[in-house]
């Protein structure tokens, strides 16, 4: 007996170390160190830094201001898998279409465009097969940016990868398919409607509304910014941006549904809009303070928004400089950074297997005295007073969208980089720093913008 319990105890030993040996293996192969390093030591900072100092915005001057927009359908016939909070299934019913928006202006040199998705993100992989429709449509735009309302109850069907299939609603040509091609009519239809136009900057204060989801009654961006494009008929649209996430429906909601932004734009196209579209801000590190997660409280929320935005203007002027200023910049990153533990990470190839292409880059447009600027990182609004004074002080209205055909996952202030939130650890992409980063490069663009 004695014998046969040493042997047992031989074989468990032997097992153990066995599966010891694998697990170390498997954790060398898969797992490394996080770099901690300073950011501006990097090489990258510094070349990404430099090749803004030196960029150049291409630039023209106009005579007049002519836009026009369009809404396209682009409910697919067939249920979707819902993307937003977890993977949830496709939805059981349609509370909400789903909508491309085409914006579309031009000073009579320059044509830049906005096209914007009742989507959680703008895919790289969706946005290059839409560029690749336009250009082969030979459509007149200089300069095409991407928005999303990053709604949590939007369709997926349009993230490739591994990831993209676990969580994200996998990857469907055809639903790809019928998004470009009701794109490129949204597109389309916008610019062929152009018409001489007036143009108003307009901010309204809807802090009541807004919450910092980390820090109790820490920092947020409390406003609402609009630009509003008038036609001679008096038909007008307007272009707006909020920081609260689109989070007000209840994770368990099975339906598609555009969030808060779908009922803001509807209120918004009830009370004297022609067309409303909503680009998600600054969502980074912000929520909504819903009055409840119901259909109903939705909708409740979107109307206390629209009346905010009507009765609490801050600030209103209009845009007289017939200007069009456009630039892109390439964005170099560090490694990916996706962590499992304060210290340790997925090793680079194993992130870029699960997540694919990123496309990191700042989509830069001027109009008038009007900054925009549309980022693939999901800005934290903590850091938006800061730009926005540093804009203000050189005469510019400042305006920042995020999901620009690019995903990098959130920039966020570099001190909650080793706080237990989801957004700096599992959501921080490429390491720390990057809140510095980023700051560093819109403060830049700002410095580089004149009136």
């Amino acid at each position: 007996m004695a014998l046969k319990g040493k042997n047992i105890l031989l074989k468990t030993t032997k097992v153990l170390s066995w599966t010891f040996v694998v697990l170390l293996v498997i954790g060398l192969i898969t797992l490394t160190k996080v770099d901690r390093s300073p950011i501006e030591d990097q090489a990258f900072y510094k070349e990404t830094l430099e090749s803004l100092d030196q960029s150049t915005f291409s630039n023209s001057q106009g005579e007049t201001w002519l836009a026009g927009w369009s809404s396209v359908n682009m409910t697919p016939s067939e249920p979707a898998d819902l993307v937003g909070y977890a993977p949830r299934g496709k939805y059981e019913f349609v509370q909400d279409s789903s909508y491309v928006k085409a914006l579309a202006l031009s000073n009579g040199k320059t044509r830049v465009a906005w096209l914007n998705y009742e989507l959680l993100i703008v895919h790289p992989k969706l946005a290059e097969q839409i560029q690749h429709a336009i250009s082969e449509s030979k459509l007149p735009v200089d300069q095409v940016i991407f928005t999303a309302t990053h709604t949590h109850s939007g369709m997926g069907g349009y993230m490739p990868g591994p990831m993209g299939e676990m969580a994200f609603g996998g990857y469907d040509q055809e639903i790809i398919d019928l998004m470009v091609s009701r794109s490129l009519s949204a597109l389309q239809h916008a610019i062929s409607n152009q018409d001489t136009v007036s143009i108003n900057y307009r901010k309204a204060d809807a802090g009541a509304l807004v919450a910092n989801r980390f820090v109790k009654d820490g920092p947020t961006d409390p406003f609402v910014r609009q630009l509003i494009f008038t036609k001679k008929s008096g038909k007008k649209a307007t272009f707006l941006t909020y920081s609260a996430h689109a989070t007000t429906m209840t994770t368990k909601f099975m339906g598609l549904s555009g969030d808060y932004p779908f009922y803001l734009t509807k209120d918004l196209e009830a009370g004297g809009f022609d067309f409303a579209m909503y680009a998600a801000g600054a969502v980074g590190s912000h929520r909504p303070l819903r009055p409840g997660n119901t259909p109903e409280m939705v909708e409740l929320y979107a109307h206390q928004l629209d009346s905010a935005v009507n009765l609490r203007m801050t600030y209103f002027a209009t845009v007289k400089n017939h200007r069009i200023k456009t630039g892109y910049l390439p964005v170099s990153l560090r490694e990916p950074h996706l962590r499992v533990s304060d210290n340790l990470r997925l090793r680079p190839w194993l992130f870029n297997y699960l997540l694919g292409e990123t496309d990191a880059h700042l989509d830069i447009t001027q109009i008038g005295n009007t900054l925009m600027i549309a980022s693939s990182g999901e800005l934290s609004g903590v850091f938006y007073e800061k730009w926005e004074k540093l804009a203000q002080s050189k005469g510019l209205n400042l305006i920042i969208t995020t999901f620009n055909g690019g995903y990098i996952g959130y920039i966020t202030p570099d001190e909650l980089y080793d706080e237990d939130f989801h957004e700096v650890r599992e959501m921080n992409w490429y390491g720390p720093g990057n809140g510095k980063y980023f700051d560093e490069m819109i403060m830049k663009i700002i410095e580089k913008s004149n009136p």
